[in-house]
């Protein structure tokens, strides 16, 4: 009885022999297809990356197919990614804003007053100021993840508010 035709392309030799016998040739199609520009030696050591994973999948008579497909899909998909990345530098990016410089002004000043201000709480006041306002967390997500009681979550973040309040004017 012959032998299973799906081990074979698993064996290192046969995977080797196969390797040397079409890597050149598949990467001149690749190049003469598509340029230089597609990396053809990267999408050549891909196919073969993608024979050896399905090796128990593919026959030895229909390796040079799968290898030859694979590395002209991989072409195809950089080519796309190509035209996506063009599309996008061609949009209109905008560097500026609508907004006066007398306002971008008076937000960096009171960026800088906040920040002061938050070096001014305590560090339980901060540090559950911060879970709240900036990642969002609730006060039971707080409490558990500091291992302390709602209520104290509760006690060092409005405390931390009154704090601010004091310390910038205009909130």
């Amino acid at each position: 009885m012959p032998k299973d035709l799906f081990e074979d392309v698993c064996e290192e030799k046969i995977f080797s022999e196969l390797f040397r016998k079409h890597s050149k040739e598949l990467h001149d199609f690749i190049y003469y297809k598509y340029g230089e520009h597609i990396l053809p030696s990267d999408k050549v050591q891909e196919a073969f990356i993608k024979l050896w994973d399905n090796c128990k999948k593919i026959p030895l008579q229909k390796a040079k197919s799968f290898l030859y497909t694979v590395a002209n899909n991989l072409s195809l998909n950089e080519i796309k990614h190509h035209k996506v990345k063009l599309k996008f530098q061609k949009l209109e990016h905008h560097d500026r804003t609508n907004e006066s410089p007398e306002f971008i002004l008076e937000e960096k000043e009171y960026l800088i007053k906040y920040q002061n201000a938050l070096k001014k709480l305590t560090e339980p006041q901060r540090v559950a100021f911060l879970l709240n306002r900036v990642e969002g967390k609730k006060h039971k997500e707080i409490s558990e993840l500091l291992g302390i009681s709602r209520k104290a979550v509760e006690k060092r973040i409005y405390g931390a508010l009154e704090k601010l309040r004091k310390e910038i004017e205009g909130i």
